[in-house]
């Protein structure tokens, strides 16, 4: 697992660096969406996560929830074109489960991906992860998790 500034960035995970989320392909195919570490950092404590419906097809770039904590309200924008299949309902009743474990239990929606294989291409994933956060943090002025 890679480690930028103290945040974790699990190197088996697919990464939008641009949008700060990441997203993990399943057995059946599905994909599951998260924020990471770092974004969960520069939204400080998560206080209301309110996902798309499910069967919602969400275009890639495009909002699959919104979170909202005490300094931020904004969208986790889709890594890939899909379909919601799958809201996460324990983080909608502790929304801080979202940065206490970005990268377990508090996932945000699992999707059934459009085109994977095509846009799969644009995410950032294994050792290239750690140098492509690291020029983020440094661009935004991040001073670490």
């Amino acid at each position: 697992m890679a480690s930028v500034k103290n945040c974790n960035l699990p190197d088996e995970l697919y990464y939008n660096i641009d949008n700060n989320v990441w997203a993990r392909k399943e057995a059946d195919g599905t994909i599951t969406v998260g924020m990471t570490q770092y974004a969960c950092a520069l939204a400080g404590e998560v206080v209301a996560y309110t996902p798309k419906k499910k069967g919602k097809e969400i275009e890639q770039g495009k909002s699959v929830a919104t979170v909202e904590s005490g300094k931020w309200v904004g969208p986790v924008k889709a890594p890939v074109t899909g379909e919601v299949v799958e809201t996460n309902e324990a983080v909608a009743a502790k929304p801080g489960t979202i940065n206490a474990d970005p990268y377990g239990a508090g996932w945000l929606v699992k999707m059934k991906p459009t085109d994977w294989e095509g846009q799969a291409g644009g995410l950032v994933t294994g050792s290239a992860v750690a140098g492509a956060f690291e020029a983020k943090m440094a661009a935004d002025g991040f001073a670490g998790c």
